[in-house]
C-alpha cells in the first residue's frame, strides 16, 4: 500500500507574514518558489501514482515546480475558509476576541466572498478526500499539494482522530512534505515538515 504524500504549498506573503489566508489566491514568493523546486528531485524519487491540488494558484503552481504532472484539481482541497478573519494575524484577531484560538473558537462569517466555514466542515472536506484517495493507495503513493490548516485536519483524520486534535500537530512549513501511511495495518503520521 501507498503512502499519502501532503505537501504544502510554498511561501507566500501572506504566510511569511503570519496572515491567514483561506480562499484568497495570494501567489508565492520568490522563497515559495525556490521551495517548490527544490522538492522537484525527492517527489521524482517518489514518482506518485495520482496527484491532486487545491485550485489556488499557491498551490497549482507549487505542483507545477515541483515537477508533478497530471495534477487533478480538487475543491475540497481548499484552504479553510477563514471568514472575516480573513487576511488578518492571530495577533490581530486577539486584539478584539482576547484567548482566541481557531482549534476552539472558529472564525467569524465574512463577505460573500469569505462566508466563513467550521472545523467540522473543513473536517467533512478532507473526509471526502481521504475517500477518494484510500483506493488509489493500492497502486501506489497520492500526493496532495494543500495548505497549512486543511493539511493537519487532513493528517488527524487520517489518523481518525476528532479534527481538533489537529491543533496537536505542528503547523507544516511552507514548501514541506508529510508523509501519511499504515503499520502493521493501523494509520500513522510517518513524517512531518520534511523540506
Amino acid at each position: 500500500m501507498g503512502e499519502l504524500m501532503v505537501i504544502r504549498h510554498g511561501q507566500t506573503e501572506w504566510s511569511r507574514a503570519g496572515r491567514h489566508a483561506g480562499r484568497t489566491d495570494v501567489p508565492l514568493t520568490d522563497t515559495g518558489e525556490a521551495a517548490a523546486k527544490a522538492l522537484a528531485p525527492r517527489l521524482a524519487e517518489l514518482r506518485p501514482a495520482a496527484v491532486f491540488s487545491s485550485p489556488l494558484s499557491r498551490a497549482v503552481r507549487t505542483a507545477e515546480l515541483a515537477g508533478l504532472t497530471g495534477v487533478e484539481s480538487d475543491p475540497d482541497l481548499l484552504e479553510w475558509d477563514y471568514g472575516g478573519y480573513e487576511g488578518l494575524t492571530a495577533e490581530q484577531i486577539r486584539e478584539t476576541r482576547p484567548g482566541w484560538d481557531l482549534w476552539r473558537d472558529g472564525v467569524v462569517p465574512g463577505d460573500a466572498a469569505h462566508p466563513g466555514e467550521q472545523l467540522h466542515q473543513v473536517a467533512a472536506r478532507t473526509d471526502a478526500v481521504l475517500d477518494r484517495i484510500r483506493p488509489l493507495l493500492a497502486d501506489g503513493d497520492v500526493a496532495v499539494v494543500a495548505h497549512g490548516h486543511l493539511a493537519r485536519v487532513l493528517a488527524v483524520r487520517w489518523l481518525g482522530l476528532d479534527p481538533s486534535a489537529a491543533r496537536l500537530l505542528g503547523h507544516p512549513h511552507p514548501g514541506t512534505l508529510g508523509f501519511l501511511a499504515t503499520e502493521q495495518g493501523q494509520p500513522v503520521i510517518s513524517a512531518w515538515n520534511v523540506p
